[in-house]
């Protein structure tokens, strides 16, 4: 913890392409109950972060290269949001979708994936 970047909290953003915000337009899908269950995720996924602990699986999952997927319950769906890291200590979400399957669909991580290029650069 000798470092100050250790000492730093983690944050959060959404990503933005263009004049758009895709995980703001999704929270805009949901009903008000919907989006502030999400926000409250959220800051929970933060808050343990900053705790230095790792969420359960049921709260965040590692996807693929650099891809992760934060899983939020209702009552009667199940919506994911995707997000990566920017930096070591700040997170950057990029979408949302009401899950119909099991697996998370291909595409949906595409998406994520194209919007780290397009904020990164790589």
């Amino acid at each position: 913890m000798g470092t100050l970047q250790a000492q730093l909290p983690f944050t959060y953003d959404f990503a933005k392409i263009v004049d758009k915000v895709p995980m703001i337009e999704f929270l805009d899908s949901l009903n008000v109950r919907e989006r502030a269950k999400i926000l409250v995720c959220i800051e929970k996924l933060v808050e343990l972060k900053n705790a230095g602990l790792n969420p359960k699986e049921n709260l965040s999952k590692y996807l693929t290269e650099g891809i992760f997927e934060m899983r939020v319950s209702f009552e009667n769906r199940i919506a994911r949001t995707l997000y990566f890291y920017v930096t070591e200590r700040k997170i950057v979400f990029t979408h949302g979708y009401v899950k119909k399957t099991q697996k998370t669909p291909l595409p949906e991580i595409q998406r994520a994936k194209k919007i780290r290029i397009t904020i990164q650069g790589e």
